[in-house]
C-alpha cells in the first residue's frame, strides 16, 4: 500500500519519514499555503532522498509551461493537481512532461455525486486522490470524507484516500473501505494508498515524527491481521 506524507518542508524530516516507510513525499508549491516550499528548496530536499521514494509536487491551477519547468528543475517524479484543472488540461500536461512523471488529480468530495467527476479524469491521469471538501481551503484541513459514500466508488485507475487521516483513525478508514466494497477491494489494487498531512504535524509544514511512527506502527498491525 502506498503511504504518502504531504507538506514536507524540511530535509531532515523528509529523510526520517522516508526511513520509517513512506513510499511518497509531497511538496506544496502553492505560495498561499502555510506548507509552501519553493522550487529551489524542493530540489535540495529531493536530491537527498532515497531514489525509491516518489517525490510529488502539489500545484494549484499552475500554467503547463511553468509546471513543466519546475518538474524538470526539481527532479520531481510526480505532480498532484489540486485546483480546478480540467481533463483537457491533464491531457495537455501528459504530452508536455516525460511519460514517467505520475499525474495525480485531487478531487474534493462532499457529496456522493461529487464522485461522478472522477469518471471524467480516469483516462487522463495515472492516479486519483480523494480529499475532504472545505469551502475555503484546498487541502490539509484535517476534515474527513464520509467514507460510507465511497461504497460504489470503483474507478478504473488507482486512487488514494486523503482528508483528515491520522494515526488514530487511518485503520478505521481502511477497514471501512474494505467492509463497504462489493466485491471487497484489494489494498494493492485500485484503492492503492493513503495521503496524510495535518494528521502527522505539530504545525503546518512541521511534521511530528512521533505521530509518523505511530502511523506506521498502526499500519504494521493492520498488515499482521490480514
Amino acid at each position: 500500500m502506498r503511504v504518502k506524507i504531504c507538506g514536507i518542508t524540511k530535509l531532515e524530516q523528509g529523510q526520517a519519514i522516508a526511513q520509517m516507510g513512506a513510499t511518497a513525499l509531497g511538496f506544496i508549491n502553492v505560495t498561499t499555503s502555510p506548507r509552501y516550499i519553493n522550487p529551489d528548496k524542493i530540489r535540495n530536499v529531493v536530491s537527498q532522498l532515497p531514489k525509491n521514494i516518489d517525490k510529488i509536487g502539489v500545484f494549484v491551477n499552475t500554467e503547463i509551461k511553468l509546471l513543466s519547468e519546475i518538474i524538470i528543475n526539481t527532479q520531481l517524479n510526480g505532480v498532484q493537481l489540486h485546483g480546478e484543472e480540467s481533463p483537457e488540461f491533464c491531457h495537455q500536461l501528459r504530452h508536455a512532461i516525460p511519460n514517467n512523471i505520475e499525474i495525480i488529480k485531487a478531487l474534493r468530495i462532499k457529496y456522493p455525486q461529487d464522485l461522478a467527476r472522477a469518471n471524467i479524469y480516469e483516462n487522463y491521469v495515472d492516479t486519483l486522490l480523494l480529499d475532504a471538501y472545505h469551502p475555503e481551503q484546498l487541502g490539509g484541513t484535517g476534515q474527513t470524507i464520509d467514507w460510507k459514500i465511497l461504497k460504489n466508488f470503483h474507478p478504473s485507475c488507482p486512487w488514494l484516500l486523503a482528508g483528515g487521516l491520522t494515526p488514530e483513525n487511518v485503520i478505521i478508514a481502511i477497514q471501512q473501505l474494505i467492509l463497504i466494497s462489493h466485491p471487497p477491494i484489494e489494498l494493492e489494487h485500485k484503492f492503492s494508498g493513503i495521503d496524510l498531512s495535518s494528521g502527522v504535524e505539530t504545525a503546518p509544514g512541521d511534521k511530528d515524527l512521533v505521530k509518523v511512527k505511530k502511523l506506521f506502527d498502526s499500519l504494521a498491525k493492520l498488515d499482521s491481521n490480514e
